[in-house]
């Protein structure tokens, strides 16, 4: 498995029809729900008084991220930022 930091600004335009708006949003929610479910995302942290998150992925391969990401039904309204990560070596865990 391989872990990935994630930071997810979203920016949704003004313009947007608030029925796709909400119909967006609610497809999001339900799609990374399951995923949480399913161990792929087991973190989720909103950054406080912003549209954006910082997500944990454990998943089989950058290629499994890039899928889940582009899938994301937020994703056209996303920037994306991803750092891989590796286990420290002082970590006494």
């Amino acid at each position: 498995m391989a872990l990935f930091h994630v930071r997810m600004d979203v920016a949704i335009p003004r313009d947007l029809d608030p029925k796709v708006r909400d119909e967006t949003i609610a497809k999001e929610k339900a799609y990374s729900q399951e995923l949480q479910r399913s161990g792929k995302w087991p973190e989720i942290w909103r950054i406080v008084g912003q549209y954006s998150n910082i997500s944990i992925f454990d998943v089989e391969s950058a290629d499994e991220l890039h899928e889940i990401l582009w899938n994301l039904p937020l994703f056209p309204y996303m920037n994306i930022e991803i750092m891989p990560l590796t286990k420290h070596g002082s970590d006494v865990k």
